[in-house]
């Protein structure tokens, strides 16, 4: 039986304390964490190296975290990849606008790590039985 590889989270955040932080608590929960700090490389990294999931925040030096949802879901087939925004935009105006740019789920920081790895696990889960399918 060939042994599986662990499933891959790019994280796109400018704050490298809270990239740390999360890269911590998805290392220790099994996921391989890649971290790109503005909008750019992280469209590359994804188009290149095609995660399992992406963590996007919304504010990034070089283009917002809207914009950067919309180009990769035009990078990817539309719904692929999963799309967790992370930010501390906490408006509904916002939320709505995240959904609208293609996002599957849109948490505000801070926010409880254990929620945010029951997302993570459950949006994964859910692209695996999606896939064998």
């Amino acid at each position: 039986m060939a042994a599986t590889r662990p499933e891959r989270i790019l994280i796109v955040d400018d704050d490298p304390g809270v990239t740390r932080l999360l890269r911590s608590l998805f290392e220790s929960a099994g996921y391989q964490v890649h971290a790109e700090l503005d909008g750019i490389g992280a469209i590359r990294y994804a188009a290149e190296e095609q995660p399992d999931l992406i963590i996007l925040d919304l504010r990034l030096p070089d283009m917002d975290g809207f914009e950067v949802c919309k180009t990769m879901r035009k990078v990817f087939l539309p719904w692929s990849v999963p799309i967790v925004m992370l930010t501390g935009l906490d408006s509904p105006v916002d939320q709505l606008r995240g959904f609208a740019c293609g996002a599957d789920a849109y948490l505000t920081k801070p926010c409880e790590l254990h929620q945010l790895l029951r997302t993570i696990e459950r949006m994964l889960g859910e692209t695996a039985t999606a896939g064998s399918a």
